[in-house]
């Protein structure tokens, strides 16, 4: 019997279960953020200045400053992640950092308010700020588009009034119209000079972020919300509770990076953060997450960022013009966003 057994085991006329065939494209749309920054980091030894047989790029202070810069479009674009997987889109948050930065700067300066009371203050209007957008376009069926670029009008006129249109500068010390002075570690650096406290801050909140997306039910419905909306739906997943919890994580997100943004720079103005949700959007879209919701990663993202901001620095040590410096950021992004229409294209050839 155990003959019998080999001998059809063994039998190459037996069918066998079909191989899933990989798709080559849709591995490099998968790891895109990761392919691209290696080919940044690799562009940038090559065509990097040099001084005195340093390649500048590899300097540490300007891998310090490549990361430094990007943390707070990295803090809105860990955010924005959570929105973009539900397929949806929020422009708000730019000037939510603006208005962040100066309620910031106001409190501490103006009323005299402590550090904490001013961080919890902050935090808790940048949560409300996105409850309310995630509850119109929900509530009365909105595009988030739509919804989002009125906030962003909003946010802007609302840091108008509070600024009187003037900056706030940040001083530091003890009495009335200083700020406390340990607010001004956010623009230092830590570990022997080397790490800023921005990008600490950056790294903790992704972290956080990673572990909520990949090993929590909240988690498990963003990917079904942006998947397939009315499956999840009919599976009872609260989709529309699902829906003004992202968004009240981009704006608790913008929050935090107003709040470092008037600690880095030492003040406050309604014109902070204009055109940071564009760069926010690109780096989530570059790092992998769909358009069309339902797919993504931190990690892709945390990647995308740092890419982008590589990119911007190897055009900088270069000496080319920011509008160069646009128009190639404009192509990685359409280049990212046709990877993934042709991928889900097959995919539905597939079906």
């Amino acid at each position: 019997m155990s003959d019998q057994k080999i001998e059809v085991a063994a039998n190459p006329a037996m069918p066998s279960a079909p191989k899933r065939r990989v798709d080559p494209l849709s591995l490099v749309v998968r790891f895109q953020s990761l392919i691209g920054l290696v080919l940044v980091a690799i562009g940038g030894i090559i065509f990097s200045p040099r001084r005195h047989g340093e390649i500048l790029f590899l300097n540490p202070d300007n891998i310090a400053n490549i990361v430094r810069a990007v943390s707070e479009t990295g803090i809105i674009a860990i955010g924005m992640t959570f929105v973009i997987i539900t397929a949806g889109i929020d422009l708000s948050v730019g000037a939510v950092l603006g208005l962040s930065s100066v309620v910031t700067a106001s409190m501490m300066i103006s009323g005299g308010f402590g550090l904490i009371p001013t961080i919890l203050a902050v935090l808790v209007m940048g949560i409300v700020f996105g409850i309310v957008q995630g509850t119109i376009s929900t509530r009365f069926r909105l595009e988030p588009f739509i919804v989002t670029l009125a906030g962003l009008q909003a946010a802007r006129g609302l840091a108008l009034i509070v600024s009187g249109n003037q900056y706030i500068n940040i001083s530091y010390g003890d009495g009335p119209g200083l700020a406390p002075p340990v607010f001004a570690v956010l623009g230092e650096r830590l570990f022997d000079n080397t790490v800023p406290v921005a990008t600490i801050v950056f790294i903790i909140f992704a972290a956080i972020a990673t572990l909520v997306l990949n090993t929590t039910r909240f988690g498990r419905y963003v990917y079904a919300v942006g998947g397939n909306e009315r499956a999840a739906r009919i599976s009872g997943v609260p989709v529309s509770m699902v829906k003004i919890a992202v968004y009240a994580i981009t704006g608790f997100a913008s929050a935090l990076a107003g709040i470092v943004h008037a600690g880095q720079f030492n003040f406050g103005s309604a014109n902070d953060g204009m055109g940071y949700e564009l760069t926010a959007i690109a780096a989530v879209v570059i790092g992998g997450t769909s358009l069309f919701g339902g797919a993504g990663s931190m990690v892709g993202t945390v990647a995308g960022t740092i890419m982008l901001g590589a990119l911007a620095n190897i055009l900088q040590l270069n000496n080319i013009t920011p509008a160069t410096q646009l128009l190639a950021t404009a192509a990685i992004i359409v280049l990212a966003a046709v990877l993934q229409s042709l991928v889900r294209r097959r995919e539905g050839l597939g079906r």
